[in-house]
């Protein structure tokens, strides 16, 4: 794995930061957010400018393809077990 340089650990620092405020301050269902529409929309463009500078250095680095993900994300991909594949009839 290579080493990441100061401004790579900068931007995971940013993005995990910026991440556990959403969820910090995000209400419960039905509730009003306390942060406004620009602030909201300010902060996506920061995460989104994050992601693509960390893609720009990951490529670099021949590290293309990987992304940022959150761990209650859904995987994209399923693992479907060998056995449970069955043989077609011919």
């Amino acid at each position: 794995m290579h080493d990441l340089s100061k401004e790579q650990q900068i931007l995971i620092a940013m993005r995990k930061t910026l991440s556990a405020i959403i969820r910090d301050v995000t209400p419960p269902p039905g509730m009003r957010h306390p942060l406004s529409e620009p602030t909201i929309e300010d902060v996506r463009q920061c995460l989104g400018l994050i992601a693509a500078r960390e893609k720009e250095l990951a490529d670099a680095q021949g590290r293309g393809g990987e992304r940022p993900y959150y761990v209650d994300e859904p995987p994209d991909s399923r693992v479907v077990p060998i056995a449970g594949i069955k043989k077609r009839k011919e």
